[in-house]
């Protein structure tokens, strides 16, 4: 599966991209974690050491300069639009709890953004990641909706975006699903998160009717007060580590259903 996790700022996007990843490490499948946001704090979601964290691809100007052909001076740039990064995720991404985790960087990718080498490296990382590399690939995006007008998840198999109990968070949601298929992007879902009781679910049932709901995930303390100490989420609660897997579950079952001829 190739997921990209979307919504507006602080809803637990990250949350949610971290979790799956741990999740589906857990059965002994191949993932990648990508820090697509340039405030991401993926790695320390995921429980990487601080000083272990990736340096992210957009800031290695040397292997930017080598890999495109570019000069680091003068006017005209000219640079190769399809450098080689097939070994990159293998020699820049860290391994934690069988989740390998590699951060981008902060350039806009594809789309609209920069035309430069630095974004001609990462728009071809993401089609290597979304489109060659046989490993479950999970993008946690930035927040809002600039990335979208970029076309940076173009390849995705699904768009998933986080919502909570509110409105301003469902309109975010509805803006995104309209903008995905602006961009030719299929699949798109909904995962609501800190569900504190079935009126929210109700409430956002129903302003979100239409769309495809994978399911809710209740409000946890744990991952609240891991976030409040600096630590690595716990996703050992049972009600969330259920929830969790119905998502998957449901989330199988539609791209098996999008599949089928």
């Amino acid at each position: 599966m190739k997921l990209a996790i979307v919504g507006k700022g602080g809803v637990g996007k990250t949350t949610l991209a971290a979790s799956l990843a741990r999740r589906l490490a857990v059965t002994g499948q191949s993932v990648i974690a990508v820090d697509a946001d340039p405030d991401g704090n993926l790695a320390a979601a995921l429980g990487v050491a601080g000083d272990t964290v990736p340096r992210p691809i957009a800031q290695m100007r040397d292997l930017i300069l080598g890999r495109t052909g570019a000069k680091d001076e003068g006017a005209g740039l000219i640079f190769k639009l399809n450098p080689d990064v097939d070994d990159l995720p293998e020699r820049f991404s860290v391994n934690v709890h069988g989740v390998r985790l590699l951060v981008l960087g902060t350039v806009e990718l594809g789309g609209k953004g920069c035309m430069c080498p630095e974004g001609a490296v990462l728009k071809a990382l993401m089609q290597h990641l979304l489109l060659r590399l046989p490993s479950h690939v999970i993008l946690d995006m930035e927040a809002g909706l600039e990335h979208m007008g970029r076309a940076s998840a173009r390849g995705v198999d699904a768009l998933i975006t986080v919502v909570e109990p509110g409105m301003r968070s469902v309109q975010t949601a509805l803006r995104v699903q309209q903008l995905a298929k602006d961009i030719g992007i299929e699949r798109t879902c909904i995962v609501a998160n800190k569900i504190r009781s079935p009126h929210e679910i109700e409430v956002l049932s129903e302003a979100l009717a239409g769309r495809t709901i994978l399911g809710h995930l209740p409000y946890c303390s744990q991952l609240a007060e891991a976030d409040l100490n600096g630590r690595a989420q716990d996703v050992s609660d049972p009600a969330w580590a259920e929830a969790l897997q119905r998502i998957l579950d449901a989330l199988e079952q539609q791209l098996v259903k999008q599949n089928k001829p």
